[in-house]
């Protein structure tokens, strides 16, 4: 392997570990949740952070990023990086987590603003550099949960952040080897409204992967119960679908790949927005067909943004930008359509629990003090999570009377269906988003017809 080569897939592997960090704590919330004794929207400001700082440091960049040396911001992001993932491993709060989640997303943006052309100077193309460019962040974006999820459970959430500090040092030692020219002033602010109707459509699909890359993540682990090791073998559907999307998209016309992609995307949405509880073959089945649409729109319509006359890195940075705000206005809006949705499947969840009580084949004098150790487990678990009742149904004797056993299994399932049935509103607004992406697609599915 040459000197180039290694240069080469160190910038990629940064580009690719910016865009996972969008979701790679994803598995990681419900242990920061216990470590940092916070608050579900104080967890949730883990991941909105990165991806908000992002977005807007991105779209502020595109104004002077054509007047930068783009291996000098390569530079000035790996550094901001690198220290923003070293503060964000030794963090002894929520608070200074988030702040240096921030942090990381300036050298974030930064990174990704420098990164494109930087790769074309190494490969020897700007078509090199935007198809490595736009495989790392695709691949990237789909692995970060099972990625995170693997650190977490292996060894700790800290491991997440130990692991992004060598991968932006070595992607730093990279600038140096790469000379990279200023970039082109003239023939950009033309470029960039040609690319608007790609640019709307990929905002549209990154807000719709909040359901897969988010909600999802959180049905498997929160309701399902399933560890981040096993949580991360689920998801892991999802980058395995989208490699294997490439194939087929390299055979199809980039506007058939495209539009195809989208309605994919949505489908797996509504699969998972019908997903019987607890079926992990029926998730499995829907993550992967929402990697797959992934695997087939993305790259094309990353292509057809970047393509054509005009400086490269305004227009990559730009759609850093819209992606991510995209990715932000879906968590704005689905994070609180799903916490109240939770609130009322709480609710049903405890009329389904007495429900089963009643109905369960057991003495009287064992289902009282049952239901009483029942209602407070179900007070005491943060909304979303399954609380765990085995302690109760062991001393109401489950270990040994297969009446209280059945009653414990039937009660499980009903709170899993009725938490499960709380996530549907939020996983077909983000199939809303896919189906939405389609009308910029078609509309303007000429200018990227190829």
């Amino acid at each position: 392997m040459t000197r180039r080569t290694l240069l080469v897939a160190a910038v990629a592997v940064a580009v690719a570990v910016a865009f996972a960090d969008s979701s790679i704590v994803v598995l990681a919330l419900p242990e920061l949740y216990t470590r940092f004794d916070t608050t579900i929207e104080g967890v949730a400001w883990v991941i909105t952070s990165y991806n908000l700082v992002l977005a807007i440091c991105a779209l502020a960049l595109v104004l002077v990023v054509h007047h930068a040396r783009a291996n000098r911001l390569l530079a000035t992001g790996t550094v901001v990086f690198l220290a923003a993932s070293i503060a964000c491993a030794l963090a002894d709060s929520i608070g200074v987590l988030i702040a240096a989640r921030s942090v990381q997303g300036l050298g974030g943006a930064l990174l990704l603003a420098g990164s494109l052309p930087v790769l074309g100077a190494l490969a020897g193309s700007t078509a090199r550099g935007v198809a490595i460019w736009t495989l790392a962040g695709t691949f990237g974006a789909a692995v970060g949960p099972a990625l995170g999820g693997a650190l977490t459970q292996l060894f700790d959430w800290r491991a997440i952040f130990v692991f992004q500090a060598p991968v932006a040092g070595a992607a730093l030692l990279a600038t140096f080897g790469a000379h990279v020219a200023a970039i082109l002033r003239e023939g950009w602010r033309p470029s960039l409204r040609r690319t608007l109707p790609g640019n709307v459509a990929l905002a549209l699909l990154a807000g719709a992967l909040v359901g897969t890359l988010f909600l999802g993540v959180l049905l498997v682990i929160d309701v399902f119960g399933l560890t981040p090791i096993r949580g991360a073998a689920v998801v892991s559907a999802i980058p395995a679908a989208t490699l294997l999307a490439r194939s087929l998209a390299a055979q199809l016309p980039a506007a058939l790949a495209i539009a195809s992609g989208a309605a994919l995307l949505a489908a797996g949405l509504i699969g998972l927005a019908f997903l019987p509880s607890g079926d992990l073959g029926y998730t499995l089945a829907s993550f992967a067909l929402c990697g797959f649409g992934l695997g087939l729109a993305v790259p094309g319509l990353t292509h057809a943004v970047l393509g054509g006359d005009g400086a490269i890195a305004p227009k990559a940075t730009l759609t850093v930008g819209v992606r991510h705000l995209g990715l932000v206005l879906a968590l704005a809006i689905g994070a609180p359509l799903l916490a109240g949705d939770l609130l009322s499947g709480a609710d049903v969840a405890k009329l389904n629990a007495t429900a089963v009580i009643v109905d369960g084949e057991i003495p009287g004098t064992t289902k009282i003090p049952l239901a009483l150790d029942i209602r407070d487990e179900l007070e005491r678990a943060p909304k979303g999570e399954i609380p765990d009742f085995a302690a109760s149904f062991e001393e109401a004797g489950a270990g040994t009377d297969d009446a209280v056993r059945q009653v414990h299994d039937d009660l499980v399932e009903a709170i899993e269906r009725a938490v499960t049935r709380s996530f549907r509103p939020s996983f077909l607004f983000c199939a809303l988003l896919a189906a939405l992406a389609l009308v910029p697609i078609l509309v303007f599915r000429r200018r990227w017809a190829a």
